[in-house]
């Protein structure tokens, strides 16, 4: 292949996790059940807050929100992964590749903001309780969400601007599962250096920056709790954070530690697993953060089955009158 991207690059290989065929049908079951399960879970989380009017409250807003987040970030790598391991093809269109890189970053950006603004939301809800539904006011919930897309997608027009610019060699494998941005860049035959620059700055600016805030949030959040005089309502109040603390937590947690692997071991292979902890097991296990302790969407998704069973008698019973 020659040097210019715009006519000789048709297609990228995608070298995965293994080369050895006996692991495939074992990788493939395995991340299967994972998305099905990502898929379902987020659904679930969705389909209770649409379905209740005690669950239309900012907080589930944005809840609802990062679970359709969750369901695209998912669905923009594992399908074309699991589609690849099918049909013994580890290759990606060069067209197919960009479009991933953009969507990736998109929902991958999306899903850091939204935690900020919920943590936001609950800086306001403990913090200014008698002005909680004055401020979070349906209009700056729609426009907290509107802005955090604006942001993401603008960030990701960028990134992928700066990639079709880049002209390319002979060797496009990709030592992942999906078209990662920073393996993609080193492929270039190119210079580099502005795109390597631009794209650590934005990583490093859309990182620290929501991670920023969410950190100052909850020490305001800590004060208070510290400061209420009864047992019973600081509990109450660490309770309503409990389940984003523990999404925070485990997507910071598993970035930091994709990046602390790749930085310790220079293997793309170890970088390509660690990856998949924020990319697939975060977003499946988000799910059951909020389910398993959130007795109102449990209650929410009791009634909402349980109407859809009754609905069902119902109608089983009309066609069985004569």
């Amino acid at each position: 292949m020659g040097q210019g991207n715009d006519t000789t690059i048709s297609e990228f290989l995608l070298l995965g996790f293994s080369e050895g065929l006996e692991l495939q049908p074992l990788i493939f079951g395995l991340f299967l059940s994972m998305y099905l399960i990502t898929v379902l879970g987020n659904l679930l989380i969705i389909l209770a807050v649409s379905s209740d009017s005690h669950l239309h409250t900012p907080m589930y807003f944005f809840l609802s929100n990062l679970s359709l987040v969750d369901i695209c970030f998912t669905s923009t790598t594992i399908p074309k992964m699991l589609w690849n391991i099918k049909t013994q093809r580890r290759v990606i269109t060069y067209a197919g590749c960009i479009t991933q890189i953009y969507f990736y970053i998109l929902f991958a950006v999306l899903d850091d903001i939204l935690l900020t603004v919920m943590a936001y939301d609950r800086f306001v809800a403990i913090c200014h309780p008698l002005h909680y539904m004055v401020i979070m006011n349906p209009r700056l919930c729609g426009l907290l969400v509107l802005v955090s897309w604006i942001i993401s997608g603008l960030n990701s027009l960028l990134q992928n601007v700066m990639v079709l610019q880049l002209s390319f060699c002979t060797d496009l494998k990709i030592p992942h599962f999906f078209c990662d941005l920073k393996q993609v860049v080193q492929l270039a035959c190119s210079d580099t250096f502005l795109h390597t620059v631009v794209m650590y700055f934005i990583t490093v600016l859309l990182g620290a920056g929501p991670f920023s805030g969410i950190i100052y949030s909850y020490s305001k959040i800590v004060s208070s709790i510290r400061a209420m005089p009864s047992a019973q309502g600081k509990y109450k109040a660490f309770s309503t954070c409990a389940s984003h603390l523990s999404v925070v937590s485990l997507f910071y947690g598993t970035v930091f530690g994709e990046y602390l692997s790749s930085a310790a071991t220079h293997s793309s292979h170890s970088s390509a697993v660690a990856t998949v902890m924020y990319t697939v097991v975060t977003p499946m296990l988000n799910p059951f953060i909020y389910s398993l302790r959130n007795k109102d969407i449990k209650r929410a998704l009791c009634r909402f089955f349980g109407m859809a069973g009754t609905k069902r008698i119902i109608m089983l019973r009309l066609k069985k009158w004569p």
